[in-house]
């Protein structure tokens, strides 16, 4: 019968307790690390979102309190007399009704007429060489770096002489005028990321030019298509200056219409101001919420080329 002898634990192989409390330290110290890390991240991010959440709620509060207490001095952080009236005023302004009317109209054309140009000039610029396209690239991405009130002063002078002052044409073609480069540059690096392959396949195939945009590339692009959109939609929506000049009291849009409306020469409304600015913000703000995971992947599609 055999016995088995342990084998001794050299020194070596035996676990050092300087060693081990060395590890036990540097877990910890890589714990409290982490936690400052994440403290710091979260303070960041609450700064941030206080900073750009506090006009928002400015707004509100404005727009529930009386005109008293809006100039009272100093003035309330949380107001205290309530009232829904500056609200219920606005659904008694026919004029102001008309603006949002207006502005729906004119900021939905400007986003399909903005989308199909670019479109077909994206494609183009991606999937066609022919001579003079690096240099119209160019010429459209350069007619950004003009100021647009610069260029007011002609379209006005172009629109006066056809007769297109106070009409929503003028209006549409002078906001498709400044969204369409940016749209087409947009579009163009999503159509770059589409192998030619596919198209090639599509060709042999017997589709044409016509249909492989239509049928194949344009539901592949759809995400970049609707990001566009949504840029025109905002642009035409946000813009004072050319709705102001281009357009009279019929055709103005909310911007220049809330400013006549609620500012007057000595005395400005400001809980109604506020109100009608909350109220009127709401289409943009739901349309980025239903939208909001194709304008994320639109505008990173062309990251990236395969």
């Amino acid at each position: 019968m055999t016995s088995t002898t342990p084998t001794p634990v050299s020194a070596v192989d035996r676990p050092q307790p300087s060693a081990t409390r060395a590890g036990r330290g540097t877990r910890r110290r890589l714990r409290k690390d982490l936690l400052r890390s994440r403290i710091a991240a979260w303070s960041a991010v609450v700064v941030i979102g206080a900073f750009g959440l506090l006009p928002v709620y400015w707004l509100l509060a404005t727009a529930l309190s009386t005109p008293e207490s809006t100039f009272q001095f100093p003035p309330k952080l949380v107001p205290t007399d309530l009232t829904l009236s500056n609200f219920t005023a606005l659904a008694e302004n026919d004029q102001l009704i008309n603006y949002m009317v207006n502005s729906l109209v004119v900021a939905s054309i400007t986003a399909v007429l903005s989308v199909i140009v670019a479109t077909y000039m994206g494609y183009s610029f991606s999937k066609f060489r022919y001579r003079g396209r690096r240099s119209l690239m160019h010429l459209v991405l350069a007619s950004q770096m003009f100021p647009q009130a610069l260029l007011l002063v002609t379209l006005y002078t172009v629109f006066s002489s056809f007769g297109m002052l106070n009409t929503y044409s003028a209006l549409v073609l002078s906001f498709t005028t400044f969204t369409m480069p940016l749209c087409v540059w947009m579009l163009k690096g999503i159509f770059d990321t589409i192998p030619d392959a596919l198209l090639e396949a599509a060709s042999i195939d017997g589709a044409s030019r016509w249909r492989t945009l239509h049928s194949i590339v344009a539901p592949l692009a759809a995400p970049g298509m609707i990001a566009a959109g949504l840029f025109a939609f905002v642009r035409g929506w946000n813009d004072f200056i050319f709705a102001l000049t281009l357009a009279g009291k019929e055709k103005q849009t909310l911007p220049p219409g809330l400013v006549s409306t609620y500012i007057g020469e000595f005395q400005t409304a400001w809980p109604q101001l506020m109100a009608a600015s909350l109220v009127v913000s709401v289409p943009v703000i739901v349309a980025f919420m239903f939208l909001q995971r194709y304008l994320v992947g639109g505008m990173t599609a062309g990251s990236v080329k395969s």
